[in-house]
């Protein structure tokens, strides 16, 4: 998906979310991790990954745990799944139990932050703040040096053009 603040725009891509538009079949999250992170690089911006899934298969843990320790984007993981007699939209298959216990692990290995689906907007509040958090922690630093205090040097200058009067 494009980087955009555009809602609508994100509206329109994930009405179009489904299994047979994936690249490649399987659990390959460490290489969506990788895609994303190179994607925040390539542009020189300053962002999040957010990750949403229903489980994270054991043999990515390595590579999430990699991605951690390459100082990558921040990894935020939406667990979306759904709990027993939680109710479906008409036709719709059965929603996976969560596999509460795999995305701990995976939160864990990315250094991630984890937030279960609720079916109130409790989870969506609680990712757009951990989100904007991180996106304040990571701005560099160095943006304020440039107004640094030294204008005592002007000071000297003046006063010494006074005594040569």
């Amino acid at each position: 998906m494009p980087l955009t603040r555009d809602a609508s725009l994100i509206e329109g891509f994930a009405a179009e979310l489904s299994p047979k538009i994936m690249p490649v079949e399987g659990d390959v999250t460490g290489q969506a991790l990788v895609l994303a992170d190179q994607q925040l690089q390539k542009l020189h911006v300053c962002g999040s990954i957010l990750l949403v899934a229903d489980s994270v298969a054991a043999d990515q843990l390595t590579l999430l745990t990699a991605h951690r320790q390459n100082d990558a984007a921040p990894v935020h993981i939406l667990a979306i799944a759904g709990e027993p007699g939680a109710p479906l939209p008409p036709d719709s298959p059965p929603a996976p139990a969560p596999d509460r216990t795999a995305m701990k692990k995976a939160a864990d290995a990315a250094g991630a932050t984890l937030t279960i689906v609720s079916p109130d907007a409790s989870d969506v509040q609680r990712l757009v703040r951990r989100i904007a958090t991180s996106i304040r922690a990571a701005q560099p630093t160095e943006a304020g040096e440039r107004w640094k205090e030294a204008g005592y040097w002007l000071v000297l200058v003046t006063s010494a053009g006074l005594c040569w009067r």
